[in-house]
């Protein structure tokens, strides 16, 4: 699949990209609001959001949750990112040492793969190509890795009366990669998921919710800790999730 952006961006999206690469260098995390970020992404091929907003409504439920939850549905899948060339590579398992997640770490998670017209949907491909891009421009040109690794999550966190879901269940957390994006898909009556930033010390240097659709953080995952505030529903009658994308990059 050859990479689908401009080697040109507008000068608006130009100076956007500046900005989030500022906020990045400066704090180690950047919050997007919906606006800005699809404007962004439009610059990458971006199209037809609802159809694959829509697909996480066919995830698979995460058997391997330690603490025995059974609130998260996901699907995953790996891609290379190299040159001019993004590739999807063989469906493995996710595995994550105890250093980085403590709860579920250690051993390899065999989740669903992202359906094929998903893994290669207009919006992926915009998503990855303007990751990848960012990464590229963080990175010195001397560490620069030939191929990025990149790992793409679906994750759906369901609530109910009684019973919280939780987004980030290991807590504060690095994910021991490079670089994280995390993309709001959409909120149906949840409350909470407040999203906080930390550093190496700790305290909190940050925090902001995703609420709409678009709405993103990237995270420089040498620099800062994640972790999102558990949801609840707002209604208890009526279903409540909290759906994002999760994408990360490392060096190969």
């Amino acid at each position: 699949m050859p990479l689908q952006y401009s080697h040109s961006l507008s000068p608006t999206e130009s100076a956007r990209f500046d900005d989030m690469v500022a906020a990045l260098q400066e704090k180690g995390f950047a919050f997007e609001r919906s606006k800005d970020m699809r404007s962004f992404l439009e610059a990458f091929g971006f199209q037809d959001w609802e159809s694959f907003a829509e697909s996480w409504n066919r995830l698979g439920l995460d058997r391997y949750m330690a603490d025995g939850g059974r609130y998260r549905k996901r699907r995953y899948a790996t891609y290379a990112l190299t040159g001019g060339r993004i590739e999807r590579k063989r469906h493995q398992p996710h595995y994550q040492s105890r250093d980085y997640n403590l709860l579920n770490g250690g051993i390899e998670r065999w989740f669903g793969p992202v359906e094929d017209a998903i893994a290669t949907h207009p919006v992926m491909l915009s998503i990855l190509n303007a990751v990848h891009l960012l990464a590229l421009r963080m990175t010195p040109a001397s560490t620069q890795p030939d191929s990025w690794h990149a790992e793409v999550h679906q994750f759906r966190i369901e609530a109910q009366a009684g019973a919280k879901g939780k987004p980030t269940p290991e807590g504060m957390h690095r994910d021991g990669v490079d670089w994280v994006l995390v993309l709001m898909i959409n909120r149906e009556n949840v409350a909470s998921g407040v999203t906080s930033i930390h550093n190496d010390q700790r305290e909190e240097i940050g925090s902001f919710t995703l609420e709409t659709p678009l709405d993103a953080a990237l995270v420089d995952d040498h620099r800062v800790y994640h972790g999102v505030t558990a949801v609840e529903p707002i209604d208890p009658e009526r279903p409540a999730h909290r759906d994002v994308l999760v994408v990360t990059l490392r060096h190969a």
